[in-house]
């Protein structure tokens, strides 16, 4: 199913050369993804690939159903892309996260925001470009929506580098904590675990009857 969005305002062709770099910074990452419907704003992360087309300038990203700025952006139009970088903090992920919710005003006393020519916020802070699309098509993929978007700004904000999924969970995701090793010993037999600090000498394991010689101590 294709479903087109009609355009009513006119799109400024020929960027500047630093709208033409920001599409570079696009190829691959994490992104804010931001929208905007009457006075309600939202925004999610996403980590689809966006593909670019230099004349006339077209990107396409993918978004879940499930998240409700694919909604608005089906509704309205109208999108801002953040390319996140490597000083994006985890507390970033966890107020936006990968699924954005109906009923939560996310940029409630969040970071300084900037408000882009279409007057969707992006995020300077965290990010080395952005750009702002008006969605020409929407192409029906399942469970994601394939959004064809005409670019109307885009602007190089720094030489940061930006952030991947990799670096994501290798430097921002905190690591779980390990559980502590219960200290004990096994049964070289049977497999019986005795948990303690000492194993008494005339244990007997009450599986397969053989002695504490026949224990390894584990943890």
């Amino acid at each position: 199913m294709v479903r087109w969005i009609q355009d009513s305002v006119r799109i400024e062709r020929g960027l500047p050369m630093a709208g033409l770099n920001a599409l570079t910074k696009i190829s691959y990452g994490l992104y804010l993804l931001t929208a905007r419907e009457g006075e309600k704003e939202n925004g999610c992360i996403i980590n689809t690939p966006v593909q670019i087309t230099g004349d006339p300038e077209v990107i396409s990203i993918a978004v879940n159903k499930r998240n409700y700025t694919h909604d608005m952006i089906l509704r309205t139009g109208d999108f801002d892309l953040s390319v996140l970088t490597e000083k994006v903090p985890f507390s970033f992920f966890q107020r936006f996260g990968f699924q954005s919710g109906r009923d939560t005003d996310k940029f409630a006393g969040f970071y300084p925001v900037l408000l882009s020519a279409n007057g969707l916020p992006y995020a300077p802070e965290f990010a080395n470009a952005f750009i702002s699309g008006r969605v020409k098509a929407a192409l029906d993929q399942g469970t994601h929506t394939l959004f064809l978007a005409d670019v109307t700004e885009s602007a190089v904000l720094s030489d940061d580098p930006s952030v991947t999924y990799a670096y994501y969970f290798a430097h921002i995701k905190p690591k779980p904590a390990e559980a502590p090793r219960k200290k004990g010993f096994v049964c070289n037999i049977c497999g019986y675990i005795y948990e303690g600090e000492e194993l008494p000498p005339d244990f007997v394991c009450p599986i397969c009857k053989h002695g504490a010689a026949d224990f390894s101590p584990i943890g």
